[in-house]
């Protein structure tokens, strides 16, 4: 049974807080230590410190207890100034945000996400895992204006297999005068991101430094402005696209001294639907040897493979080609600082 003023913790994922309010019979609200107010399923909290009263204001009131789903529970509290209105948050804003437990070394602690709605619209949303064929719901539910969710964490190893996120959300007022339309957007983190110096930055949503990606892009251009016909053109123009040049360029970084390229496939094309694990590496291999090959040619004399951690696969493939068909150049583990184990390397002159 939960009341107001408990202490709990969630069994999904990590974290916690103190209980501040009660949301019909399944619902609570929980204050985290960070100060934001997120409703919670009351299956998914464990107490592990009661309190017999809980300060609201200057008034100490009697903690109120939750019955089980077959009892009367009591009236929701009126919610505090977290989850209200606030004056100038009009427009749609919702962001996917990495938080380090450890700041000073990101990777060295689980780096929390969060979903935050930081806008005066209610929010239905969905939260995904896409894995090349299929999407893995993970968490969905209702968020209050001007609120979080913490989605969940990831450890240091599962940072180099990071799938592609998905949301869905649905944003509306109890009060409007025209529909919005939903948000649906995909967002893939390149796993190098948390090694980097300067990732994470000071934010108004955490006392931590955090990296943030918007869900919303071109907010300024509404989608009641693009016609039929410009619909039908995008995306006749992506299927060409796709078509005539599947493996699209990689981001890289390039000084007289060095060239770097990303091997992640989602750095390599944009949609990895109805490929097999063996057709990714393929591609990610045909670029490796046409890069490495290419800076041969224009005598680069360093040249950067990020491969991630993974299972191994790529990194094992990529140091076998190394060491056999490009065995007169000498290879090594990349900088860790700005590739952690998920870089290699290669001199190509000194």
């Amino acid at each position: 049974m939960v009341k107001i003023g408990d202490k709990v913790r969630y069994m999904s994922t990590t974290g916690g807080g103190t209980v501040t309010g009660l949301i019909g019979k399944n619902m609570a609200n929980v204050e985290d230590s960070d100060g934001f107010e997120v409703p919670c399923l009351i299956s998914d909290l464990v107490v592990i410190e009661e309190a017999e009263s809980y300060e609201v204001g200057k008034k100490k009131q009697k903690s109120k207890s939750v019955a089980a789903p077959e009892e009367k529970a009591p009236v929701a509290e009126k919610p505090s100034v977290k989850g209200e209105i606030i004056t100038g948050r009009d427009k749609p804003s919702f962001l996917m945000v990495f938080v380090p437990d450890q700041p000073s070394n990101p990777v060295g602690g689980e780096i929390d996400a969060y979903l935050i709605n930081d806008c005066n619209y209610k929010v239905l949303y969905r939260y995904s895992h896409f894995d090349g064929s299929n999407y893995q719901s993970v968490l969905s539910g209702e968020m209050a204006p001007n609120t979080k969710v913490k989605l969940e964490s990831f450890s240091q190893t599962e940072l180099n297999t990071l799938p592609v996120f998905l949301f869905e959300l649905i944003y509306f007022k109890d009060k409007d005068d025209k529909l919005n339309a939903p948000v649906v957007k995909e967002i893939s983190v390149n796993p190098v991101k948390f090694y980097k110096e300067k990732t994470f930055t000071k934010t108004p949503y955490f006392k931590k430094p955090a990296l943030l990606y918007s869900l919303l892009v071109n907010v300024n251009e509404s989608i009641e402005n693009i016609t039929e016909k410009d619909f039908k053109e995008m995306v006749r123009q992506k299927q060409k696209d796709v078509a005539a040049d599947k493996v699209e360029k990689p981001k890289r970084v390039r000084t007289p001294e060095l060239i770097e390229i990303d091997l992640h496939i989602h750095e390599l094309i944009d949609d990895t639907r109805g490929l097999t694990n063996t057709e990714m590496l393929k591609i990610q291999m045909d670029r490796f040897h046409e890069e490495l090959d290419s800076a041969i040619q224009n005598r680069v004399k360093k040249v950067v493979f990020i491969h991630g951690i993974g299972n191994g696969t790529l990194k094992q493939e990529v140091r076998r080609e190394l060491s056999t068909r490009y065995k007169k150049y000498s290879f090594q583990d990349a900088s860790f600082q700005e590739y952690g184990y998920g870089a290699t390397m290669v001199v190509l002159s000194k």
